[in-house]
C-alpha cells in the first residue's frame, strides 16, 4: 500500500522523537573524518510547508515541534533538533519542516554518501526536488527494506541506516524486524535506528522479542507516548529502537525523554528506557 504520506504527520510527537535522535546520531558519527554511508528506507518527500493542505488536516505539529518551539528550557538533545529545525525556517515562526533526508543531508559532510528511497510517485518527484542537484545524493524509486541490503557493506566500514516504514500492513512488523536482521548480519557494526509506531502493544512486544532472539548486540529502546495504549484511538506511542547507538545517547535520553513525554503528552503519557540487549 501506497497511501500513507509523511506529510501528514510531519513535526508530530512521533516525529520529535524520532528526529532529535537521528540529529544527535547523525552528529556523534560525523565526529570521525572517514566517510559514512546514510541510508534512508522510507524517505518521504524531504521536507513539508505547514502552510499545504496535508500538514494542515490533522494539525498534528501543533501537539509535536510546536510545543517546543519557543521553550527556553529544553535539554541539551531537544535544542540541538530544534536548532536544526529553525535553521530551515527564515522567521521564528515555524512555517517548515524538514523530513529525514534533509536533515541528513544538512548534517552530513562532502565525503558522505547518501541513499533515499521512496516507492510513492509523488513523493519520489517531490524529495528530488527538495534534494536538489547534491551529488552525494542516491533518489532511489525502490523498495527501500530490499535495497537496502545490497547497500551494505559500505567501503569505509561506516553506516548509519533509518528504517522508518508505514506499517500499514501487520506483516509489516514481521518483515521490518526480519529484513533489519538480515541487514545485520550483512555488517554487524553498523547504525540502525528504527521507528515504529504503538497502536497495538502486543506487535511491539512480539519485535522486541525476535530482536532479542535474533542474536544482536547492544540495543537501546527509546519510547514516549501521549496516551495510555488503546486499540481504539490510533497512534498513542512510538519508540525508536537503535542498534550500535552512540554511547553518548543513552545520557541525553536519560534527560530529554521524560521531558518531552511530560510536555507532549498532558500529563497523560508514558515513557520507556531500556537496554533491550547489553553489548
Amino acid at each position: 500500500m501506497l497511501s500513507y504520506r509523511h506529510a501528514f504527520h510531519a513535526g508530530n510527537f512521533a516525529d520529535v522523537l524520532k528526529h532529535s535522535v537521528l540529529v544527535h546520531t547523525l552528529d556523534y558519527m560525523a565526529q570521525k573524518d572517514k566517510s559514512l554511508r546514510i541510508v534512508d528506507t522510507h524517505a518521504g518527500a524531504g521536507g513539508y510547508s505547514l502552510d499545504s493542505r496535508q500538514p494542515i488536516k490533522n494539525r498534528e505539529i501543533d501537539n509535536g515541534l510546536r510545543q517546543l518551539w519557543l521553550r527556553t528550557d529544553l535539554p541539551p538533545l531537544l535544542e540541538r533538533y530544534r536548532d536544526v529545525i529553525r535553521g530551515f525556517n527564515k522567521q521564528q515562526a515555524l512555517s517548515f519542516y524538514p523530513g529525514s533526508p534533509l536533515l541528513a543531508q544538512t548534517l552530513s559532510r562532502p565525503q558522505d554518501r547518501l541513499y533515499f528511497h521512496e516507492l510513492h510517485s509523488t513523493d519520489h518527484r517531490l524529495l528530488k526536488e527538495a534534494l536538489g542537484n547534491d551529488k552525494r545524493i542516491k533518489v532511489l524509486d525502490e523498495d527501500g527494506m530490499k535495497g537496502l541490503q545490497a547497500l551494505l557493506p559500505p567501503p569505509d566500514r561506516r553506516a548509519l541506516v533509518l528504517i522508518d516504514p508505514s506499517y500499514e500492513i501487520k506483516k509489516d512488523y514481521q518483515d521490518v524486524v526480519q529484513q533489519l536482521i538480515k541487514a545485520w548480519r550483512r555488517f554487524p557494526t553498523g547504525t540502525f535506528a528504527l521507528w515504529y509506531p504503538v497502536v497495538t502493544r502486543q506487535r511491539i512486544d512480539e519485535m522486541e522479542r525476535a530482536l532479542v532472539r535474533s542474536g544482536i548486540k547492544n540495543i537501546q529502546l527509546f519510547e514516549s507516548g501521549i496516551a495510555p495504549d488503546s486499540e481504539e484511538h490510533g497512534m498513542t506511542a512510538s519508540g525508536m529502537i537503535v542498534i550500535n547507538p552512540p554511547w553518548t545517547l543513552w545520557k541525553e535520553m536519560e534527560t530529554a525523554l521524560p521531558l518531552l513525554t511530560e510536555w507532549l503528552s498532558n500529563g497523560e503519557g508514558h515513557f520507556r528506557q531500556l537496554q533491550l540487549v547489553a553489548e
